[in-house]
């Protein structure tokens, strides 16, 4: 199926939605990593990377679809309260809305940037709003790679949300990210695996939503 408009095909759009109705687990090999506070942390040995890919599900009970998007969007708030960020915008190239963002790595490590389209949608699927957004690694040459900076290549994440009859959101959102450079893959993965349980044990549910953007990894 052709992309629509912002690089996304349909298609795209309607597996998010999918996800809600019917959690897409049996194909592959995906592994229940955490299960606390509502929310269930899956992932997947993606073989050409030694990297995991992973998929979250659960329900916000006090946050609504339109206000878990709106926080979820929007990069000024974002600069408000995650440290590591070093710089964050967006901006219009060739139709298509194009964030930049470095992420700060601690020494003697080099920070990673990131160059992804990003689109938001509302589909009504038989009766059903749902909020997605979809986001993954571009290339533009409005955005060169820096010195001393490693710009990461392999990002890719779904975003899917609806109401849970209530006053909250249920929520699938999957996410791979692969940072590069010299971090072995053991390291990556032992970091998210340790960040996912820290974030849901000692912090509130949407902290580990609104976190998982570029740059997973909290030393």
């Amino acid at each position: 199926m052709e992309p629509a408009a912002g690089g996304f095909s349909e298609e795209e759009f309607r597996e998010a939605c999918a996800e809600l109705q019917q959690p897409a687990l049996a194909q592959g090999d995906w592994q229940l990593l955490v299960e606390s506070l509502g929310i269930s942390i899956y992932r997947q040995l993606d073989q050409k990377t030694g990297l995991y890919e992973y998929k979250v599900f659960g329900v916000l009970e006090d946050c609504s679809p339109a206000l878990l998007t709106e926080v979820y969007m929007d990069l000024d708030y974002r600069k408000q309260w995650d440290q590591y960020v070093k710089e964050l915008y967006e901006k219009e190239c060739n139709g298509e809305t194009v964030v930049y963002w470095e992420v700060k790595y601690p020494f003697p490590m080099s920070n990673r940037d990131y160059v992804y389209i990003r689109q938001r949608r509302e589909l009504d699927v038989e009766g059903r709003k749902i909020h997605v957004v979809l986001a993954r690694s571009t290339s533009e040459p409005q955005f060169p790679q820096r010195p001393g900076v490693i710009r990461v290549s392999q990002y890719k994440q779904s975003l899917a949300i609806e109401s849970d009859g209530k006053t909250g959101s249920r929520v699938f959102m999957f996410y791979f990210d692969n940072p590069g450079g010299q971090i072995p893959s053991w390291l990556i993965n032992w970091a998210a695996k340790n960040q996912s349980k820290t974030e849901q044990d000692a912090q509130n549910q949407r902290a580990l939503l609104l976190s998982a953007n570029p740059g997973p990894l909290r030393w």
